[in-house]
């Protein structure tokens, strides 16, 4: 799999683990939705091969510009940049995946985007979700906030989120890196909040990865 840049370095187990369950293969079409710069649509494009196709979808089109450069420098990725917002969400043909992380915790409404995600993959296809339970984190011990997101905890619903959108609930588990002093955690915890956490330990939020069947 390709260098994912930061956040896959702090996260990449549950990504790794998500994929490997599904036996993402040559061929297939994807759907990175909420894609910002690409990491993760140019490692869906590496495992689906030639033969398959990754649409990246933004609402912002500096990141649909930036997914481009990041496709073209890993070299062959098909990767077909869209941008449009998620709850509007519309391919020109269907997928067998359909995938998203950290974007249900900002948009309006979780739900819809959820059952957009359920009507543009096949039948017997998959939707994957992966959100944090942001409250769960923990710098010094004390409890993370994220006041700019509409939902910091969503993934604690996210497995009722996913049946109620018409989904089959295949698995479900949540993985939280943690960290003491210098390194990828505290450097990400950083990027987030522009505060140094120093030495302190960090418990980062717990990453809920939910992993849905379509059945028509």
């Amino acid at each position: 799999m390709t260098e994912l840049g930061l956040r896959n370095d702090v996260y990449r187990r549950p990504l790794a683990t998500a994929l490997e369950r599904l036996e993402l293969a040559e061929g297939w079409k994807c759907a990175d939705v909420g894609a910002g710069g690409g990491d993760v649509s140019v490692a869906l494009a590496e495992l689906a091969g030639r033969e398959g196709r990754v649409y990246a979808i933004d609402s912002d089109p500096l990141a649909r510009d930036e997914t481009a450069r990041a496709a073209a420098a890993a070299g062959g990725a098909q990767v077909i940049a869209l941008t449009q917002h998620a709850e509007d969400l519309l391919l020109p043909e269907q997928v067998e995946l359909a995938y998203c992380r950290f974007l249900l915790m900002h948009v309006i409404d979780p739900l819809r985007v959820l059952r957009r995600m359920v009507s543009v993959v096949t039948d017997g296809g998959y939707v994957v979700a992966q959100e944090p339970i942001t409250s769960a984190g923990r710098v010094g011990g004390l409890p993370l906030s994220m006041p700019s997101a509409r939902h910091p905890d969503i993934g604690a619903l996210l497995p009722s989120l996913v049946r109620e959108a018409g989904l089959e609930l295949i698995d479900a588990w949540a993985e939280a890196p943690a960290g003491a002093g210098p390194g990828p955690v505290a450097e990400y915890l950083e990027t987030l909040t522009e505060v140094d956490p120093g030495d302190d330990p960090v418990v980062l939020p717990p990453l809920v990865t939910v992993i849905g069947r379509a059945r028509r």
